[in-house]
This record gives C-alpha cells, structure tokens and sequence, in this order.
C-alpha cells in the first residue's frame, strides 16, 4: 500500500507525521512524506529513512507577509488563500502520483481536498486541536479563490466552505487527557491520541553540564512563533526573582540572551522530551507539540499564547487541569510573569502535573496506522 502523508506548517505539525510515517512503515505501508524544505524537518525525516517530497517554499516564511490593520484582512485573506493554493497545490498533486491514499495536515487544506478528488483517492485531514475544526471568521473569504482554482480544474464549486477544508469526516490527534472532546457535532470526527514521536537523541555535552551544575532551571521557548527580543528580558527577570536559572531557547526569531551571566543557558533546535524532564517549569506559546511534552514530562507550563486559536486552547486546558498557569496577552509584564512562574513552581502544581502525566498516552500514531490500513484494504 503506497501512502502520501503532507503536512505545511511548523515542527509541531511535521514531527507527529514522522510519527505516523514510522507506524505505517512498520505495518508494510510504502510511505512518502511532503513537508517544508526546511532543513531541520528534512533532516528528521532522514533520521528515520523515510522518503520525501518538498514544497518549494518553507511555511514560516509567510509570516513576514502578515497584514495586521482590520481593513486588510479579509482582503488578506483572499490573497493569501490565492498564495498559499499556487505555492502547495501542484507539488502536492505530484506527490500523490501513484499512491493509494492521502493524509493531509497543516496548511494544506486550500488544496488536498481538490487534489484527492482529482486523483481519486481516500483523504483524510488531520487536526490536533478540536477548537480548529468550529466556524472561523476568515473562513467566508476563503470561497472565492476557492471556487476560482476549483473551477479552473473543472470541479464543482464549494458548498460548505469549513467542510470542504476539514472534510466530513476529519481525523482528531490529540491527547484525550488534555483535550476530552473531539470537535463540533456536525462533523464526524476520528479521534486517537497525539502522533508522538519517541525521540532518543541525548541532550547536548554543554547543556547536561549547565543542568548538573545547579538546580533545575525553567525553561522558555516560543517555537515557530515570532516575538519580540524583549521577551527574553522580561522572562529573565522574571525568572530571576524567583531564584532560578534559565534555559533560552533561540526559536524561529533567533532570541538571544540579555547578559553573559551563567545562570542562563542557550539552546536551539533540541530534544524536548528529554529536556522537559530536567526542568522547574515550561514557559512557551501553547503549540500542541510542546503543551504535550511538557505534560507528559510532568512538569508545570506557563503557557503565553501569541496568535493562532489553538494556542488559546491548549492555554485554557492547561489552565483547567491545574497542570500550568495561562497568561493573556502575548507580551507579559515581568511582574505577571514572575507571579505565574512561582504558582507554577509550588509542589500542589507538580504534583497534579504527576497526576496528568500519568494518564496520558503515547500510541495515538500506532491507533492511526491501523486505522488508515484496516480502511484502505
């Protein structure tokens, strides 16, 4: 059986494919994977010797076209519906030559729906918050260009425009722990738990000595999100007057320490499953990857969301689990911070994150495997 898995977006929607791709393979499936030409998510893939397909451009650079004024957007989201189709469409139509079913995530739902009818195959669309799949504002400016490339390639045009990007039938990889619901009624979800990718790699020399030279450090991190430098200095000084020392990590936006003094650490790309374990506390935006790992290393999260929907979400389940603190607003004060920071670190918090981590799961890409053979076959 010969599977296309795509995914455009950040790490947090490639490594759970990986995940995926790896089950698949195990079970006899000739798998191809299509994500971003970033080096870091090639890479990965070739850790594992799966096959990929790239798209021309890497997903994060559309964050430097963003329009931020109320009168551009929905003008902006017509233009960037219209980018986003020309630069994914044709390299994912060429992807799926030859295979016998297409799983697609990130942002690809402007075209792996279209693509999948056109080459006639199974499809699903993957998710990994349930919030994404409810009625969004931008989602009525979708359908003109839309309707316009489904037209140019003789299909009919959309109806229901939040169907049409999710499916009738869209797939739920997440957590049943942290997120027990599985979306809206109107749609027929397919749940598993969260696509984990069990990473082995050992933490580097320089980092393993800065984490046995003192206690356990809070570490912060924003992902694929990009902030502003002082964020940096606002969560130093925070963390600072809470008596603990740092780990940075660079992100997306290249973030860099404030000083050269040494109870701060910088990190780049790195094993969070590992790491996660090593810390007081987990300061990021609320990406699902790393609201998971963090949980499942049993260790506190202030989680600071920056813009996507699912970031609030996974801010708010932490928040009502006990297992973290959220913060509103993208740019915190160092006064809240510092707060959060010493809820986080009390032992009731790190006990009811042991409580969590407990009952959370780790098979979620094995239940998909299955599924997506016993399906096809």
């Amino acid at each position: 059986m010969r599977v296309t898995l795509a995914t455009y977006g950040s790490r947090g929607d490639v490594e759970p494919f990986v995940a995926l791709a790896l089950e698949l393979k195990k079970l006899g499936a000739d798998v191809t994977l299509c994500i971003p030409p970033d080096e870091e998510f090639v890479g990965l893939a070739d850790r594992f010797e799966i096959a990929t397909r790239t798209f021309p451009r890497a997903w994060h650079s559309w964050a430097e076209e963003q329009t931020t004024t109320a009168e551009e957007h929905v003008v902006s989201v017509d233009d960037y519906v219209r980018k986003y189709i020309d630069a994914t469409f044709e390299p994912l139509r060429r992807a799926v030559d030859g295979a016998d079913i297409l799983i697609a995530s990130g942002m690809l739902h402007f075209v792996s729906g279209s693509v999948a009818e056109l080459k006639g195959v199974p499809y699903h669309f993957v998710i990994f918050a349930p919030n994404l799949l409810g009625s969004q504002a931008w989602q009525g400016a979708a359908r003109a260009p839309l309707d316009a490339h489904r037209a140019a390639n003789g299909l009919r045009l959309v109806g229901d425009v939040r169907r049409f990007l999710f499916s009738e039938r869209p797939w739920l990889a997440a957590d049943r722990v942290l997120a027990p619901e599985s979306g809206t009624a109107d749609l027929h979800t397919v749940r598993t738990d969260a696509w984990v990718l069990n990473d082995e790699r050992v933490l580097p020399a320089e980092l393993e000595a800065f984490l046995k030279a003192g206690p356990p450090p809070v570490y912060v991190g924003f992902g694929s999100m990009r902030v502003g430098t002082e964020i940096v200095r606002t969560a130093t000084d925070a963390i600072r007057a809470n008596g603990c020392r740092a780990v940075i990590s660079k992100g997306q936006s290249g973030l860099q320490l404030i000083d050269e003094l040494r109870d701060c650490f910088l990190v780049g790309e790195v094993n969070h499953q590992a790491l996660f374990r090593r810390v007081a506390a987990v300061i990021h935006h609320g990406g699902a990857g790393t609201t998971y790992a963090a949980a499942r290393a049993r260790t506190p999260q202030v989680v600071v969301p920056q813009s996507a929907s699912d970031q609030y979400f996974w801010a708010d389940r932490v928040s009502a689990l006990g297992i973290g603190i959220k913060i509103d607003g993208a740019a915190p004060s160092t006064t809240s911070l510092s707060h959060a920071i010493a809820i986080v670190l009390s032992d009731s918090m790190r006990n009811l994150a042991r409580d969590v981590s407990a009952r959370m799961r780790a098979d979620g890409a094995a239940q998909a495997a299955r599924t997506i053979l016993a399906e096809t076959y």
